[in-house]
């Protein structure tokens, strides 16, 4: 059986908020009708981040809303969920989180093959002015591009 990637969503915010150091794949615990819904790709990891609690990684804000037909067995649409990592990997995670400034964010929720997984990354915290900084070379690059276009016309 041939492994298929379907992308649930994007946590844009992410890239403009932090300086991604590290990314991790890892398998997310979900309950029943959550998975239905992640499928309809009714996911927002927007406030989420992560911790470390009990020697596993758990993610904190993911909002999944809850599948319409659900009824009652809907679970709670922001619980904290755990994460599925090997041990060498939640070691490593937690050496880079004890470090000054460094949090774990969630980047990406997709569906691999049947499972859900999650890409966090080992994040650093953007100041003000290093944003101000990137929208400005940004700002730049697409002028420059403007001009080119007008000068090969």
């Amino acid at each position: 059986m041939e492994k298929y990637f379907k992308s649930i969503c994007d946590n844009r915010r992410a890239g403009h908020d932090y300086s991604i150091l590290e990314t991790f794949q890892a398998g997310i615990v979900l309950e029943g009708t959550e998975v239905k819904s992640a499928r309809q790709g009714k996911v927002n990891l927007k406030d989420s981040f992560g911790r470390i609690e009990n020697g596993g990684v758990w993610i904190y804000g993911m909002h999944i809303t809850p599948y319409k037909e659900g009824n009652r067995y809907n679970p709670e649409e922001t619980r904290p969920r755990k994460l599925l990592l090997t041990v060498s990997e939640i070691k490593k995670i937690t050496g880079r989180v004890a470090e000054k400034g460094l949090t774990i964010v969630p980047l990406k929720m997709y569906f691999s093959g049947n499972w859900a997984k999650l890409e966090i990354g080992i994040a650093k915290a953007k100041k003000t002015y290093e944003k101000r900084d990137v929208k400005r070379l940004k700002d730049l690059d697409k002028e420059a591009e403007r001009e080119f276009k007008l000068r090969n016309e």
